[in-house]
């Protein structure tokens, strides 16, 4: 047996082997659909019995690996499900001779057949016949799944009575001696009658049919045999049946302890069977109440069995134990590699649901070194697939990351004829989150870096030169571009400029641009902006800065001073200064202009001094860590300047900076005033304006605020664009205040002063300011009582916008310019105190409200049905 099944678990010793293939041509997608069907029926309620029989399918299964159903009975194909499809009645004998040659193939294991034929109509499909079905189209098959059921329990009646045959077997020394395909050679002329070899014999049978017993849903025998087989072979040191027996008492306690199954979620067992509708009419009355008090297991509800059970079973320790016991007898024979594997994949899946994910661990390690000989490209995929899917399972994200890796760069060995570069890329991506990396650069911009950089460098290199070999540069171009962005600071010098030549020869084909990739599976890769690199725009004025120093004791005149660069064209603009007498450090900014789009490197700088001409390079300066400076320079885009009616303030909305922000306006308004703010937005570049947008926050405030603080109709202004170099649209801004200006306390405390009960009575303004109680004689009209009531508020806003033009457009630029506003809120109106008068009726009141007006100027309150009511400054009435 060389080809492991990876799927395997625990349980799967108590399920039966059911191979479902087709005959002849059948169309792929109509096999599949009636497979799904025929595999629906995973378990199934033994008539007559109190027993479940599990069912396990596969649409492949290799004849080698069936001839070792006498070592473990549940690698025995003992059911075989063919699905053909025949039209006219002539095609029908050689239908039939191929399912006869079908069967051939494990004839030597199998309990029962079936053949299911689809599309043959007439005499012959009439034909009342047990081990076919005939159905007029793949549509037209309704009882697919009852016939799976009878079937399932026509090998139920088989294996019953193997295992009764078996179980009651006393010829004693008649016993034969069940094999594994590698040992028959070995066993030629052995001693038949030596105590030994009788031993053997009974040992292995024991233990054979507590595979049966298993299958036969009889738990408690099964680990009786089981019990009894490892006494018995551990007596004549049979390792690898010995192994078997261990492994079906661990099966066996696996199946007590964990009735869910351990194959995890996406195929764990059902809690129950799903019976077609006339289920009710194949089973004794009350069964459905008996079955469910079994849990899933199968096993008989007499109590006495529990006793026996408790005491067979393993604990979920012991499990674990028995084993690593069993793993280290099958590792003495080479040929018994699947069945080593196998048993390690099988823990790992206990150890996982015990949550004991460093033992579990050990397992694989132990399965990673497990020889199979000579496998496959395909079959070598499989496995490291499978290894990271159960180091996932574990919890060892890394680790799973590291094996799909492994099996991400075989799918392109040089030994396969044609790589597959799709799935290799496609197995890369699924290891990103493993090494602590995703696609979005925003990932990275915060906090400190997670993860190995290196290992993070050489997995993005590799996504780079999967992308190229799949013939998508753009892709390689957004890959490379993250590297460069995130890992920035875990380059070398040399690796900076390996990079960056990379990108320029991949972007030479392919220009990188801000548009979101999609991907055919429907994952999305954010653009990335090289924020970590300056950016310079083509054709605007670009500044380096410099820090020098005058180490002579007299100025010094510098003349044609200028940048010194590679890459794109680049207009030096030198300059000439003069520095004091051992000046210290001092600032000098050179400034050019580069005219063509792409990366520029600044190298350095030139001067002349003493009328000597310098160049001279960073990588030349003792003091300079680095060698040269990468610059981006994109297309170019338009530039506006702003202007507005309200004055400039010196305040900075926070969290801003003042190099955030083109300008701030401040105004000073009364509570609920508005104002109207005056934008003119200039084109000053060479581009025109082709985009506009326009949006606010407010920043900074603890404040409460009703209504919209800030708006604006963009519609007016957009209508002008685009907007041409030298020209300009106004764009009007309303601001308008609304705050709460009310103090500490309730006005129902005001009301129940004057003796009136008002519970839950809901008062509320947002222009109301409580004080405390006062005595009426106090002057509301004095300076005191007016500095009371003095108190400002502070309103903050960023106003953003968001404009783009020209070729930088195209490849997804824009620009930003922020506007602060800054606004002192001052109260208008308060309502000082709230009394009542009774009215004519006993259910109505007269509410008596005195206003104050705390500013310098004259104020009208105006309410619905009366007169309005003039404030002079700082008056109170009533």
């Amino acid at each position: 047996m060389s080809v492991p099944d990876y799927l395997q678990c625990a349980e799967d010793h108590q399920t039966v082997l059911v191979v479902v293939q087709p005959v002849g041509i059948v169309p792929e997608d109509q096999f599949f659909k009636i497979y799904k069907r025929i595999a629906s029926v995973s378990q199934v309620s033994i008539r007559d019995s109190q027993r479940l029989l599990y069912i396990r399918y596969r649409h492949h299964y290799l004849p080698e690996n069936n001839e070792w159903g006498d070592f473990q009975t549940h690698r025995k194909v003992v059911g075989l499900i063919s699905i053909t499809t025949c039209g006219p009645a002539k095609e029908w004998p050689q239908t039939a001779e191929r399912f006869h040659g079908q069967k051939e193939v494990y004839s030597s294991t199998l309990y029962d057949s079936r053949l299911l034929v689809f599309g043959l109509q007439g005499e012959i499909a009439e034909q009342q016949r047990t081990d076919v079905a005939f159905y007029p189209s793949f549509e037209d098959c309704s009882d697919v799944e009852k016939r799976v059921e009878d079937f399932v329990e026509s090998i139920f009646i088989v294996l019953e009575s193997k295992r009764l045959d078996r179980a009651t077997d006393k010829s004693g020394d008649k016993i034969p001696l069940l094999c594994v395909p590698f040992e028959k050679k070995d066993f030629v002329g052995l001693d038949t009658d030596s105590r030994h070899y009788k031993k053997r014999c009974q040992g292995r049978m024991r233990k054979h049919v507590g595979d049966l017993c298993l299958q036969a849903g009889m738990l408690q025998d099964a680990l009786v045999h089981y019990h009894m087989a490892v006494e018995l072979l551990r007596g004549v040191n049979d390792f690898l049946w010995l192994g078997a027996a261990l492994e079906g008492l661990c099966s066996a306690s696996v199946i007590f302890h964990y009735p869910g199954g351990t194959a995890g979620k996406t195929a764990g067992r059902k809690p129950s069977i799903s019976q077609p509708a006339d289920a009710g009419k194949r089973h004794r009355p009350g069964e459905h109440m008996i079955l469910g008090a079994l849990t899933a297991n199968g096993i008989s509800a007499d109590t006495s069995t529990e006793i026996g059970r408790a005491k067979n079973c393993l604990s979920p320790e012991d499990i674990i134990e028995k084993y690593k016991e069993a793993i280290s007898y099958y590792g003495k024979y080479k040929n018994a590699g699947v069945i080593e594997l196998e048993a390690c994949v099988k823990a790992v899946r206990v150890l996982a649901i015990q949550k004991r994910a460093r033992e579990a661990s050990e397992f694989l390690q132990n399965a990673v070194y497990i020889n199979l000989g000579q496998l496959s490209e395909e079959e070598k995929i499989q496995r490291y697939s499978i290894l990271s899917e159960l180091y996932e399972l574990i919890g060892f994200h890394r680790k799973s990351a590291f094996f799909k890796r492994v099996a991400a760069m075989q799918c392109v060995a040089p030994t396969i004829p044609e790589p597959g570069w799709r799935a290799c890329y496609k197995l890369l991506l699924e290891t990103l989150p493993g090494y602590s990396l995703s696609l979005d650069p925003k990932d990275f911009s915060k906090g400190t870096h997670r993860g190995w950089a290196a290992v993070q460098m050489r997995l993005l290199h590799e996504l780079v030169y999967a992308s190229r070999r799949m013939g998508n540069p753009g892709l390689s171009v957004r890959h490379l571009s993250f590297l460069l962005q995130t890992m920035l600071d875990f380059l070398s010098d040399q690796e900076k400029k390996e990079v960056t030549q990379s990108l320029e020869n991949y972007t030479s084909k392919c220009p990188g641009g801000m548009e979101v990739i999609t991907l055919p599976d429907g994952l999305k890769l954010p653009p990335v902006p090289f924020t970590k690199l300056p950016i310079w725009v083509q054709g605007d004025v670009c500044e380096v800065q410099l820090m020098v120093y005058n180490p002579m004791p007299y100025e010094l005149r510098v003349e044609n001073m200028g940048l010194l660069t590679s890459g794109v064209e680049f207009e030096s603009l030198p300059a000439a200064l003069s520095l004091p007498a051992e000046s210290g450090l001092y600032p000098v900014t050179l400034v050019g202009v580069p005219r063509t789009a792409g990366n520029i490197t600044v190298n350095g700088y030139h001067t002349s001094v003493f009328g000597v001409t310098s160049d001279c390079l960073l990588e030349g300066l003792a003091g300079v860590k680095s060698s040269g400076c990468l610059v981006e320079v994109i297309p170019s885009l338009p530039r506006l300047q702003l202007s507005t009616s309200l004055p400039r303030s010196a305040h900075t909305p926070q969290p801003m900076s003042k190099e955030e922000l083109s300008s701030t306006v401040s105004v000073q308004l009364f509570n609920g005033e508005t104002q109207q703010l005056t934008i003119t937005l200039e084109n000053i570049g060479s581009e025109q304006i082709e985009t506009l947008e326009l949006t606010s926050k407010i920043v900074n405030t603890k404040e409460k605020v009703f209504g919209e603080f800030l708006s604006w109709e963009l519609e007016e202004a957009s209508s002008h664009l685009p907007l041409k170099p030298g020209q300009a649209v106004t764009l009007a801004v309303s601001i308008k205040v609304k705050l709460d200006f009310s103090g500490q306390e309730s006005l129902l405390q005001d009301l129940n002063d004057d003796g009136i009960s008002v519970t839950g009575l809901p008062i509320s303004s947002p222009l109301r300011q409580v004080l405390k109680p006062r005595s009426e004689t106090k002057p509301v009209s004095s300076e005191s009582g007016k500095a009371e009531y003095s108190h400002v508020k502070t309103l903050e806003a960023v106003l953003n916008f968001k404009y783009s033009g020209g070729p930088g457009k195209v490849e997804g630029y824009y620009r930003e310019l922020s506007l602060g506003v800054h606004v002192d809120v001052e109260p208008s109106v308060f309502f000082t105190r709230v009394s009542t008068l009774p009215a004519t009726s006993t259910r109505q009141c007269h509410l008596l409200l005195d206003i104050f007006n705390p500013t310098e100027h004259e104020l009208t309150v105006s309410a619905k049905n009366n007169q309005d009511l003039v404030l002079h400054a700082s008056e109170c009435q009533r």
